[in-house]
Formats: C-alpha cells, sequence, structure tokens
C-alpha cells in the first residue's frame, strides 16, 4: 500500500447487483449455520426435523459483518491488497466462517466441508454443535487471530498485527458494544504509535447498529455532530456510511473505500519517500445500518430488526406456530436457488468476485503467524554473566543485566522484536535498551524528551490492556516481544492472558496453525521490593492465576540471581506457543551462581545447591527449599544461622528456578516424577519452604507428592505496608527468624536443646522491630549480611 491509489469510478449496475448477491450468499450461509441440521439448499420444504435442536449463535452483528467483507474483497482484489481481517465483534462467528467458505480458504484447511451440497449440510451442523466448532471467530476459523468473545481487544490486536507489516492494511471491525470498554476507549491511542514509514496502516470500522443483547449502545445514541468530534479528537478523519436500503450502501460503501485506500496510499507514499514528519489523520469509517439487517423484521409481534431482539437468535423456540414458516420465508429471502448451483457451489460468477491466494482473507499468511515466523537472532547470553568467584559475594542488578541482553536482542532483530511495558522500562532497569532504540511516538518530540523517537521499538503507554494487546497481535503475525511490568499491576491483564493462553491451547490441536513465539512477561519491581510504595504494590498472585490454565502452554519461572535470569530469559526467547511468566528482582541482590553453574541449574529447573548444604553422604535432618530471589537470600542467612548454632544438624537447601517442576510429571511436561521429587525432598523429612508467592500456591502444586504432610510453607500472607525490605519479610513470617524457628519446631532431633536458639531468634525479631521505628533502616547486620559459608 505505498503507492497513491486513484480514486475508482462510481460502481456499475451490474457490480452492485453482484456484490449485493454475494452478501445475501454469506447472509444465506449465516442464517444456515445458526439453524439448519439438514437440507441446506431447502430442495425440500424446511421441516422441524431439519432444524438443529438447540440454536445458539449471534445473528444481529453477522449481516454488517457480511457487508464489510464483501466489500474488502472488491477492494483487495482490484488494487492487489493485503488485508487482515480482525472481527471485533467475534460473537458474529457464522459470518466469517461463511465468507472464508465462499473464497474457499476453509475447504483447504477442511477438505471434509466441501464445496459442495453434502460439505454445507457439514458446515451447517457443525456450528456450535457437539464435536463441532464455536460460535466466536476462534482459532479454528482461518484468517482469524481474534476472538472477540471478550469484548475490548480488536483494536489493540490490530495495531500490534500492523506494526512492522508494512504491506498490511488490517480492517478492524468495531462494534458499539465493544466500544464501551475500557481497553477500547484506549486503544484508539494506537495512531500516536504507527509509522506510516515501516509498518502497515489499521483502518477502524466502528459498526453501528445501535444495540447490546438488551440495550442501546452509548454510541449509537451520541448525536452525530457529537460522535465526529469524539473519533476526530481521537486524531482520526471518519467517513459515515449509513443506511439500510442494500443498493445505496454497497454505492456508498464501495466509494469511501476507495477514498479512504487512496488516502492511505497517498500518506504512505510521502512518509516513505519524503521521511516522516508529524502524525497523519488516518481515516476511519462508522458504519451504521440496523441490528440484525435484512432479518426478519418482526417475531411474535415484536420489532426484531433494528433492534436487541435480534442480537442472537431471533426465533429461538422453533416449537412455537409459525416460526418454523417464517425461518424458511427467511431463509428464501436471500434466493440460494440463484447463488449456488444444483450440486451446493457458489456459481462462478459469484465466485470470482472473491480474492485468489494469500490475498483471501481467510489464507493471509500473517493470520496464521507461524507460517512467517522467523527464528530470532540471539546473542550469546553467557557473554553478560556477572562473574561469582563466590557465592553470595558481590551484588547485581539482575534486571539491569537481563537489560543489556535485551539491548542487543533489540540490535541484532530490528524489524521482527519490539519491547512493551507500560511507562516502566527504565524503571524495571532496562535503560540498556535505549542505547539502540528509543520509546515509539509519533507526536511532537520536545527538545527535553530523552529516548523518544518516530521509529522506536520500545512500546510504552501506561495501558497494561494496549501494551499485552499489541504484543498478542505481533505475536500472532509472527513476531517476537517482551513486556515488562510491576508485579501487581499485570492482573490488570488477567482476563486478556486468559484467552491468549486458550487461544494457544485451542491452537495447539488445530494441525494448520503453526506455532507462534510465546508471549513473555517480566515482572519484576515484585512484592519483596515494594516497601517503599506500599500495600498497593504488594501482590505476588498473577502466578496462581496463571497456573490455573493448561500445562501445554504455561511456565513458571523465579530465578534467584543475574545468571538464572540470562539463562531463562534466552530459554524463553526460544520457546514457542507458550506463555513464560519470569519474575526476578531490580534491586541490588546477593549473586549465587557463576554461569556455568546458572546453565545446569536452570536446564534442570530444580536442584540441591551442595555448596549451601551438608548432608552430602547421609541423609538431611531437614530441607530448606527455596522459590524466588528473597526467599532465596532468607533461606541461606537461615541456614547460616543454623550452621552455626547447630553445627551437627544436617540441612539439605534445595532451589526452585522453574516452578512447574513442583508438579508430578502427569500434570505437567516439565513436571517431576515422584521419585525424583522424592529424591530431592525425601520422604519423610520436614520441609521448610520459602516461596515468593502465597504459600497455597506450592501446596496446591505437591499435595500427591509423598512427603507433603511434611511440608511447611512460608510465603506472602497479605501483610504489607510502607516499611523497610527486610520488614516486609518479617510481616509475612517468612524472615530468616522465623524459618530458623520453623527448623526448630520441626526437627525432633533439636527438641529442648534449640529453645535458646528459638529464643533468640524471637528477641531478634523484636530487636528488628524497635530498630526499625526508632532509624527508619534495617539493622546493619540485616543491610550488610553476605553468604559466609561458615560450617
Amino acid at each position: 500500500m505505498n503507492q497513491t491509489t486513484p480514486v475508482s469510478q462510481p460502481l456499475s449496475p451490474e457490480m452492485v447487483e453482484r456484490i449485493h448477491a454475494y452478501w445475501r450468499a454469506a447472509n444465506y450461509l449465516s442464517v444456515g449455520q445458526i439453524y439448519l441440521y439438514d437440507n441446506p439448499l431447502l430442495k425440500q420444504p424446511l421441516k422441524r426435523e431439519h432444524i438443529k435442536p438447540r440454536l445458539l449463535g449471534h445473528w444481529g452483528t453477522t449481516p454488517g459483518l457480511n457487508f464489510i467483507y464483501v466489500h474488502l474483497n472488491r477492494i483487495i482484489k482490484e488494487r492487489n491488497l493485503s488485508v487482515l481481517y480482525v472481527a471485533g465483534p467475534g460473537h458474529g462467528g457464522p459470518g466469517l466462517v461463511a465468507n472464508v467458505y465462499l473464497e474457499g480458504t476453509y475447504s483447504e484447511v477442511y477438505p471434509n466441508i466441501s464445496q459442495d451440497e453434502a460439505g454445507l449440510q457439514r458446515l451447517f451442523k457443525q456450528f456450535s454443535f457437539p464435536g463441532g466448532i464455536p460460535s466466536h471467530v476462534a482459532p479454528e476459523t482461518p484468517g482469524s487471530i481474534h476472538e472477540g468473545g471478550e469484548l475490548g481487544y480488536s483494536l489493540a490486536h490490530a495495531y500490534g498485527a500492523a506494526f512492522d507489516h508494512p504491506e498490511l492494511l488490517v480492517a478492524c471491525v468495531i462494534g458499539d458494544g465493544e466500544a464501551e470498554t475500557g481497553p477500547l476507549a484506549g486503544s484508539w491511542h494506537g495512531n500516536k504509535f504507527l509509522n506510516p514509514v515501516h509498518d502497515g496502516a489499521v483502518l477502524p470500522i466502528l459498526h453501528l447498529n445501535g444495540y447490546k443483547i438488551a440495550g442501546p449502545t452509548v454510541l449509537s445514541r451520541m448525536p452525530p455532530d457529537e460522535l465526529e468530534s469524539l473519533l476526530i479528537g481521537y486524531g482520526h478523519q471518519p467517513f459515515f456510511v449509513e443506511g439500510d436500503d442494500p443498493a445505496t450502501m454497497h454505492r456508498l460503501m464501495a466509494s469511501t473505500l476507495d477514498e479512504i485506500v487512496a488516502t492511505i496510499g497517498r500518506i504512505q507514499q510521502e512518509a516513505r519517500t519524503k521521511g516522516f514528519t508529524t502524525r497523519p489523520r488516518w481515516p476511519m469509517i462508522v458504519l451504521r445500518s440496523p441490528k440484525g439487517w435484512t432479518g426478519p423484521k418482526v417475531v411474535d409481534g415484536k420489532q426484531t430488526e433494528g433492534s436487541f431482539r435480534s442480537h442472537q437468535v431471533p426465533m429461538g423456540d422453533m416449537a412455537k406456530p409459525g416460526h418454523v414458516e417464517q425461518l424458511e420465508a427467511w431463509l428464501k429471502s436471500y434466493k440460494p436457488e440463484e447463488l449456488f448451483d444444483a450440486s451446493g457451489k457458489l456459481v462462478p460468477e459469484l465466485a470470482s468476485l472473491a480474492p485468489t491466494g494469500e490475498r483471501r482473507m481467510g489464507a493471509i499468511a500473517c493470520a496464521n503467524g507461524g507460517s512467517i515466523l522467523r527464528d530470532l537472532h540471539l546473542p550469546d547470553f553467557r557473554q553478560y554473566a556477572v562473574p561469582v568467584g563466590k557465592p553470595g559475594a558481590d551484588e547485581a542488578e539482575a534486571t539491569r543485566v537481563q537489560g543489556l541482553f535485551l539491548r542487543d536482542v533489540l540490535k541484532q532483530n530490528a524489524h521482527n522484536f519490539r519491547i512493551f511495558g507500560p511507562d516502566e522500562t527504565a524503571s524495571n532497569r532496562w535503560g540498556a535498551v535505549f542505547e539502540v532504540s528509543d520509546r515509539c511516538s509519533m507526536e511532537q518530540i520536545l527538545q527535553s524528551d530523552e529516548h523518544v523517537a518516530h521509529d522506536g521499538r520500545v512500546m510504552e503507554i501506561l495501558s497494561e490492556h494496549l501494551c499485552q494487546g499489541w504484543l498478542e497481535g505481533y505475536l500472532l503475525t509472527g513476531r517476537h516481544g517482551f513486556m515488562n511490568c510491576y508485579e501487581a499491576f499485570i492482573h490488570i491483564v488477567d482476563s486478556m492472558f486468559n484467552q491468549h493462553a486458550k487461544w494457544l491451547k485451542t491452537s495447539l490441536a488445530i494441525p494448520w496453525r503453526r506455532p507462534i513465539a510465546s508471549l513473555n512477561y517480566l515482572l519484576t519491581s515484585h512484592v519483596w521490593r515494594q516497601d517503599h510504595n506500599g500495600f498497593s504494590h504488594q501482590d505476588p498472585g498473577f502466578i496462581d492465576h496463571v497456573v490455573n490454565k493448561k500445562a501445554e502452554v504455561i511456565r513458571v519461572y523465579l530465578p534467584p540471581d543475574a545468571n538464572t535470569l540470562l539463562s531463562i530469559t534466552d530459554r524463553c526467547l526460544r520457546s514457542r506457543d507458550c506463555v513464560n511468566v519470569v519474575v526476578a528482582g531490580k534491586q541490588p541482590a546477593p549473586q549465587w551462581l557463576d554461569m556455568e553453574s546458572a546453565i545446569l541449574h536452570c536446564t534442570a529447573g530444580i536442584g540441591i545447591w551442595e555448596w549451601a548444604s551438608n548432608d552430602r553422604g547421609s541423609d538431611p535432618d531437614v530441607v530448606m527449599a527455596c522459590c524466588g530471589d528473597v526467599p532465596t537470600m532468607e533461606t541461606l542467612a537461615a541456614v547460616e544461622i543454623l550452621r552455626i548454632a547447630q553445627p551437627n544438624l544436617k540441612v539439605r537447601v534445595v532451589n526452585v528456578v522453574d516452578l512447574m517442576k513442583l508438579q508430578p510429571a502427569s500434570e505437567h511436561p516439565h513436571g517431576l516424577s515422584d521419585k525424583e521429587f522424592d529424591a530431592l525432598f525425601t520422604t519423610d523429612k520436614p520441609i521448610i519452604f520459602a516461596f515468593h508467592g502465597y504459600p497455597w500456591l506450592i501446596h496446591r502444586l505437591t499435595y500427591r507428592r509423598t512427603n507433603h504432610h511434611n511440608l511447611h510453607v512460608r510465603g506472602y500472607k497479605e501483610e504489607g505496608t510502607t516499611t523497610t525490605p527486610f520488614d516486609m519479610v518479617v510481616l509475612n513470617d517468612l524472615d530468616r527468624f522465623h524459618l530458623v524457628s520453623d527448623v526448630v519446631d520441626r526437627v525432633p532431633q533439636l527438641g529442648a536443646r534449640a529453645a535458646y536458639l528459638k529464643q533468640e531468634m524471637r528477641d531478634k525479631r523484636m530487636q528488628h522491630k524497635q530498630y526499625i521505628e526508632l532509624h527508619g533502616a534495617d539493622m546493619p547486620e540485616i543491610r550488610n549480611w553476605k553468604w559466609s559459608g561458615k560450617r
């Protein structure tokens, strides 16, 4: 789309008729999918047994989606365009399925849904039917990257798809109900990040059909001048296509698309020949048409077309007198005998309206992103290793080191890798990336701004929804990325994560869906180092949410230092079809493993830290397990106290990097067998487990293990405030003193011999409290503690 395109002449009457007939065919197939079990071409009088026993689906938005699709087909074919169709009202699934069937794509990927009467019957029956396909635009639908069952994300996905796809036009249909959601309202600002030099274009199509499930929509009832002002204020040039007469609407839509495509071509040609100067006012369409257009006008004496009653199934109870006859009249109003030949195939003069090959919107390669995915050129992460001569002797900021690695990933992958985050890239210590790229903005850039540029590849906007949606769209269309976020606020996208994980899980079972790059999160500024921001910033619960999803697609890593974080980051960037959640601290912290040890440890995902243990050659008296950077430090500090106070106590230290190792192998592909788990944790010794998150998650993952009854977990238990770093762990009983007391309580042979030690630990906690209330900082023995390795 990088060349100026002249505005076409108005449609000829013959072309209007052909486009209208194609639209009728799509509408007919859509109604057939919702209702028909058999008799797909109505060669027999319609009877009750030809109709499905359960009627499911959404009719109201579907004719509008079909109308848009047929008109995009025309402009694609005339201008040889690459267009990706994103259906925000994805519940209009029968429309998208109908269109990819008419263009031939559906039968190519599902040969049993053939282009004949038998194929039509199977097409109809499978919709919202056991063993069939969902009612939404799902992964099973060719050409789709967006389900749309949960409204609000279409426009963010569209912009994510357009980044770094210079020849792509993303047509994004936005339902007027969807437009009421927070994520969609924020998504209008995507045009401030779209660079016409190296990105594609996004064409928002706001579909105003007036109603949600049971009531009117906000935007449809706005005065026209107010709506236009709103859209202009968002930075768009709105074109209005309004009406209900098909012939008039076909002509208006065609001429509008011609003008818009020409406008986009001019914007891109100017930017690509003269360079980017100012943010363009991108065109968009406001399509106002009746809800349930061309459907029954009245059902059971109540208005249906043009009202909320057409939202789902206009005639849901087919046992009511007259409903079968009304359905038959509705289906016959599309004149299927003019659309399909005797064998059930679309007649040639209509079939020729669709594009061919990968120009078909159902067959466009970027909608099956794995088919065009290219591996990243990754630098050797070992080059960024933090020297560790002795465990715990030195400190480093783990995510700052990770940022150096990502800087060079960004540098070596200038067209298929981006970083996303809500204004926290520098705060989360990824500042090194600004050495090779800036924050992206198409707005005015002031002299006082730092690291802001029109061609930046660091995508920052203070909306986790947009960052997530952009990244999903970018990944689903064949690229790579990484998102960073404060741990407590990643919850804002809980539901978006849900939907993406469901998409991945479903895609794994679809042979023609190729693997895509994994969605990678860095969660930092985490619960144990949010002492300065207080309770509102303290929440490690996203990982609890993540592990609810199917094991095939989720991975959770808690590397304890910089070198393990580097190894895990490399693994995440190489992985496919997963959601990788990496939790790591950004503050200066002890470094435990040299790079060689870190790689071995991360490859295993879990292991005994022999240098911190003293049980070699014998059974341990206690297993001290840890997962997460701060819990690891507190565990080792506790072990050191025990070594000095109880030198005969046999302690085994087990560190967990890959959280899913705790599950049985039958539950997660990374899980340990029972034999492996027992070898680490024993079958009968007490386990004191210091965990980064909520304690019950560890119990949930290990409840079937042999020694679960001896497992005692310490973690976050919703105690927090503005305080000192060490006081955060004290408030939640995760501190070294409490861990030592736990050992005393649970190792039988210590008994009364350790009473003095337990009292000392109690006193230490009291001294800590008194000290911080007087000095406002942690005690020197806490602040300056280092692992000594004393035995």
